[in-house]
């Protein structure tokens, strides 16, 4: 295990950056070269956001958004347009990164209760055995404990969510309270353990708290971009006659178990009436100014591999643990198989692999990730991930016949408004279905063709046209629950009286 660093250690490259104003060309200059470039084992950096809207980053969705060097990963290396989290939930979706599986495999199938399985690999450990230094620095966000995971020489974490402000950290088992703004922190951290471990190869999560409510960002940016504005997304002027009782329920009552409970027995619109576009531009742009610390640490650390010489052989992945509504259907938050929730934002560099400004069409998931950074470093690949190298797609070849993705998200019992959710896509269809809901009641699946309706607007789920298409995708969902080896979740809800209303 590596001595702890210091965080108000004397030398700190952040103050002494800012303080001199020197560049890291300038400093670049009179430190020597290291020799990584060389190196057949390619090193890792691996950057994720907690929640982020697929479109936000990489699609000019928010032209007041300037965030350089998170565009320069992508304009020196390929983003993904269909990249998806297999449940879009922070603790499901971490444990799914890390060990290549679903969450009913590895065990996490819900918040801050668990880490996943010890008996399932994770990325980081076959790394480990194959010789590489690993670090987690950031958000873990699994079982509720700072302590050191398996899988990590340097680890540098906290509780759960954490603080953006002067947090408390758990830095190799010891814990403390650091001073300071909790992105910058987490920069530091990185540099820091670079500048100590000049060996290659290393693999480092970096996995930033940013951006999860409530939003702070530093308070250098608390002013950025006052003016940013929101547009009306396509899906906000939904009626919601074609969508299953249970959302328009959970649209006038509330989602939460004590406000769902209240709503038993009471009326349900057939429809909901058109609202005007009213964003929350306070509360979203805070969510984008805490980016922009995440963006100045990249550079940073970008900068850093550069004068060390290791840029180009370092494997740089810039992602969200899950996707995010700016309004779609009305909506806030995640967890629904709508493609603003399930779909994140992903961009990879490595030179030399990946063409510069690639654009990556097909489908892959968050299972398949750890596959891809095994396969990239050579190193085996455990027979117990379910995920698959994607490695082919970004050389630039299609496969042969595409694999549908399958979504799966378990209803929580602190908000059953909310059901448990099966989904499978194809590059042009998705069927969603609610297991545990009456049909006989409203609560009917659905059923869109993304490529004439990319907002799931039109509901063909009663479609005569569309019962063909239907039953090709229930055979296909049924086909991935077999394949994933699908088990139903521990929890479903059910009105206090037992009646089903």
């Amino acid at each position: 295990m590596d001595t702890p660093i210091d965080l108000n250690s004397g030398w700190n490259r952040r103050a002494f950056l800012r303080t001199m104003g020197v560049g890291a060309a300038t400093l670049a200059a009179g430190l020597p070269q290291m020799e990584s470039e060389a190196k057949q084992q390619p090193n890792i950096l691996f950057v994720m956001l907690d929640d982020m809207a697929p479109d936000a980053l990489f699609h000019e969705r928010f032209p007041f958004l300037d965030l350089p060097n998170i565009e320069r990963l992508a304009r020196e290396g390929a983003v993904f347009s269909n990249m998806f989290v297999t449940t879009s939930l922070c603790s499901p979706s971490r444990a799914s990164i890390l060990t290549g599986v679903y969450g009913h495999i590895h065990g996490v199938r819900y918040n801050e209760i668990s880490d996943p399985d010890p008996a399932l690999p994770q990325f980081t450990q076959v790394l480990q055995e194959q010789g590489y230094t690993t670090a987690m620095i950031g958000k873990w966000h699994m079982a509720h404990h700072a302590q050191p995971r398996p899988g990590f020489d340097y680890w540098l974490s906290f509780r759960g969510q954490g603080e953006y402000h002067n947090p408390e950290l758990n830095e190799n088992g010891q814990e403390f309270q650091a001073d300071g703004y909790i992105t910058d922190i987490l920069t530091q951290k990185t540099l820091d353990f670079l500048d100590v471990h000049t060996e290659d190869p290393f693999c480092i999560l970096m996995w930033h708290k940013a951006c999860h409510a409530p939003f702070e960002p530093a308070p250098r940016h608390e002013e950025a971009f006052p003016d940013g504005r929101f547009e009306e997304p396509e899906s906000w002027s939904l009626d919601f006659s074609e969508k299953p009782r249970w959302m328009r329920r959970e649209k006038v009552y509330g989602p939460h178990y004590r406000s769902w409970v209240e709503s038993e027995g009471k009326p349900v619109p057939d429809r909901l009436e058109p609202e005007p576009w009213h964003p929350r531009p306070g509360r979203w742009l805070e969510m984008l100014r805490c980016l922009l610390a995440v963006d100045e640490g990249l550079g940073e650390v970008m900068d850093l591999l550069e004068q060390q010489g290791r840029l180009d052989n370092t494997i740089i992945i810039f992602m969200a643990d899950n996707g995010w509504f700016y309004g779609e259907h009305r909506r806030g938050d995640k967890r629904l198989a709508y493609e603003e929730s399930i779909k994140i934002p992903f961009a990879i560099r490595y030179p030399a692999k990946i063409t510069p400004g690639s654009r990556i069409e097909g489908l892959a998931s968050n299972i398949d990730i750890g596959p891809t950074l095994l396969d990239m470093t050579s190193a085996p690949i455990p027979d117990s991930m379910q995920g698959q190298s994607f490695v082919p797609l970004l050389a630039g070849k299609e496969p042969e016949e595409e694999t549908p993705f399958f979504y799966v998200y378990d209803q929580e019992e602190y908000a059953p408004g909310i059901p448990s959710i099966r989904a499978i896509r194809t590059s042009e269809w998705k069927y969603i279905q609610f297991p545990y809901e009456s049909a006989d009641q409203g609560n009917h699946d659905e059923l869109y063709h993304l490529k004439e309706d990319p907002y799931e607007m039109n509901n063909l789920i009663h479609a005569p046209e569309a019962e063909t298409r239907l039953a090709h995708m229930k055979a296909l969902l049924k086909e991935a629950m077999e394949k994933y080896k699908y088990t139903e979740p521990p929890y479903h809800y059910a009105p206090p009286n037992g009646d089903d209303v």
